[in-house]
């Protein structure tokens, strides 16, 4: 910070206390990387731990995280509503905090495990595991002793060894068989710790729901409409996020896989203390911005003894317990609710655009429609970093660096490391355009983003087809696809939000913007739907053909890959319409707002 606290622009005294910008968006800037830092940190562990330390299957563990993800995003509409008609930013914040900080804890709290039993021929043998993540490995008893268990990577055949070798490549002889065709297995699991994963998923889900879009909200409110530092505030706020995610994905995912999950999950949680703690010390800072909109509305009964207030908080133990049951039964709900869901709200979107809009009004919405949509394909597959990448990661890279191991969630800070490099490069190279009538307009820049999203899993394809039917991917590609996917990131993330903001009439951005947050959750549901495809038989959560587990990775990769890119295309072909209704039926010299997007 600066001694300097306030600066006179055009007549008017502002804050200048943080670099510039108002003390207060100090505060939301740390909130917010703490916040990042939970969330992003309990995320790159998620996946391994539903496999690993629950034992669920690939598709089950895929189809709960797409799940979790999903709720998280179309809970923030709830969430939001409440703040704007009720509660008010600072109060929504609050309590979302301290949902997180309880969500988080709990997932700290794990449990012995799940436990594996394999029966061959009225034999019932326990599997004892060791270590997480690549470094797992399974043990069985036999003649009083603990053997090492590998798997034949062509047949699924358990190979016993004659010893507890516990090196990463075992020399010992194998002193027993069990094939493939000769035995089953059976998973014995704690309830009470699956009840504490689902609560505490619920709790995390809510509250996100309630932080998230309101302390953007805030930090819009710590600015007048004319004040020129507006745009470079989100600036230093979105590197916040990425901050927090960067710190997290690096420090949770090193505790979590070589010390213990609740040691990566606790710190997980001590983040978002720390958040929730800057928070409520710096709200004096906040100058009465995230106030209640008409705070004697809150004291107001709303059914008996329950007043307005209590009836937003109440909202959230509603949203816990229908967030905890969607998430305990994701595998039983058809996709074809999903995709109703997001046909359904389309065709209200579209039908309210003509009953209620026309004209240049009527296509510019059309164009923030077609944003909403355009999304889809690009957060599916981007999402899969969590989920199903993550897991290639774990199993079937070599992601030895520099003759150290790295943990497969550490690759997740790729994402947040790329967008602080590059997103000030493509940010000048747009100026630079645009001063020479170059700029590609934002229905381009969409087209490019998905194509990128396709083209991002055909380069890991190619790495998978390198390296033979059982050896590991060279650990480059998954450099390449998070860079590759990260400039996809941000020719959609922060274009997307902008256009639709900017085209969709001013009485119903906040509903637009709901139905963006909207699709973004039913884009990760998809997320998981996709990585569920690639799912790999496992014991004891570690593969057991590792050439089918390729094969099926590669081919699923591939499908969505060129499906995105064929998408892209599409979108390129399209983009004059789009343009077109995005300018709507004025002449560029009269309407300001799209302006920019004149070649």
């Amino acid at each position: 910070m600066t001694d300097t606290t306030a600066a006179t622009t055009a007549g008017k005294t502002r804050d200048t206390s943080f670099f510039g910008h108002p003390k207060g968006l100090a505060i939301l800037f740390f909130t917010e990387m703490w916040e990042r830092f939970s969330y992003y940190g309990m995320r790159g562990l998620l996946i391994l731990y539903l496999t690993q330390h629950f034992l669920f299957s690939d598709e089950r563990s895929a189809v709960m995280y797409g799940a979790y993800t999903a709720l998280v995003y179309v809970m923030t509409i709830i969430g939001g509503t409440l703040a704007d008609r009720y509660l008010g930013q600072r109060k929504a914040v609050t309590f979302g905090a301290i949902l997180l900080c309880l969500g988080h804890f709990g997932m700290a709290f794990e449990g012995a495990g799940s436990k594996e039993i394999i029966e061959t021929n009225g034999e019932r043998i326990e599997i004892v595991d060791e270590g997480r993540g690549s470094n797992r490995q399974l043990f069985i008893e036999q003649d009083g002793a603990l053997k090492r268990i590998t798997f034949d990577g062509e047949t699924g055949d358990i190979l016993v060894l004659d010893s507890d070798d516990r090196a990463k490549e075992p020399m010992a002889a194998v002193a027993r068989t069990i094939p493939a065709a000769e035995f089953d297995t059976v998973i014995e699991r704690q309830a009470i710790y699956m009840n504490i994963l689902y609560l505490s998923l619920a709790l995390i889900i809510a509250g996100v729901g309630y932080l998230k879009a309101n302390i953007s909200t805030i930090v819009g409110a710590l600015y007048e409409f004319d004040d020129p530092r507006r745009d470079s505030g989100f600036t230093l706020f979105y590197m916040g996020i990425n901050l927090g995610s960067f710190l997290s994905s690096v420090t949770c995912g090193i505790l979590g896989i070589v010390y213990g999950w609740a040691w990566g999950f606790g710190l997980a949680g001590i983040g978002m203390l720390a958040g929730l703690a800057v928070f409520l010390w710096g709200q004096k800072f906040l100058d009465g911005k995230a106030e209640p909109p008409e705070p004697e509305t809150l004291k107001k009964s709303f059914l008996g003894p329950i007043n307005v207030e209590l009836a937003c908080y109440l909202a959230g133990l509603l949203i816990i317990v229908v967030a905890m049951t969607i998430v305990m039964n994701a595998e039983i709900i058809p996709d074809g609710f999903v995709g109703g869901l997001g046909i359904f709200v389309f065709v209200g979107l579209v039908a309210y655009s003509f009953m209620t809009m026309k004209g240049s009004e009527r296509n510019r919405m059309f164009a923030a429609i077609y944003f909403v949509l355009a999304q889809i394909p690009f957060w599916a597959l981007f999402e899969q970093a969590g989920s199903s990448l993550n897991l290639f990661t774990d199993r079937l890279v070599d992601k030895t660096m520099f003759g150290v191991e790295v943990p497969a969630p550490v690759f997740q800070a790729l994402n947040a490391g790329f967008i602080v490099i590059f997103a000030p490069i493509l940010a000048w190279l747009w100026i630079a355009l645009a001063k020479r009538k170059l700029e590609p307009s934002t229905p381009v820049k969409f087209a490019i983003g998905v194509f990128l999203a396709g083209l991002g899993f055909l380069s890991l394809v190619a790495g998978i087809g390198s390296s033979g039917a059982t050896g590991l991917t060279a650990v480059y590609f998954i450099f390449l696809i998070y860079w590759i996917h990260t400039m996809g990131e941000l020719m959609v993330s922060p274009v997307g939000l902008s256009a639709v903001t900017k085209m969709a009439p001013a009485r119903v951005v906040g509903m637009t913007m709901g139905a963006w947050f909207l699709y973004s959750g039913l884009s990760n549901y998809l997320a998981g739907v996709i990585a569920r495809g690639t799912g790999a038989e496992t014991i004891g959560g570690q593969i057991t053909d590792v050439a089918a587990a390729k094969a099926n990775y590669a081919a699923v990769y591939a499908n969505v890959g060129y499906v995105a890119m064929g998408v892209g295309v599409l979108m390129l072909v399209i983009s004059p319409v789009i343009k077109m209704w995005m300018k709507g039926d004025k002449l560029p010299d009269e309407d300001p707002l799209v302006a920019d997007e004149m070649a």
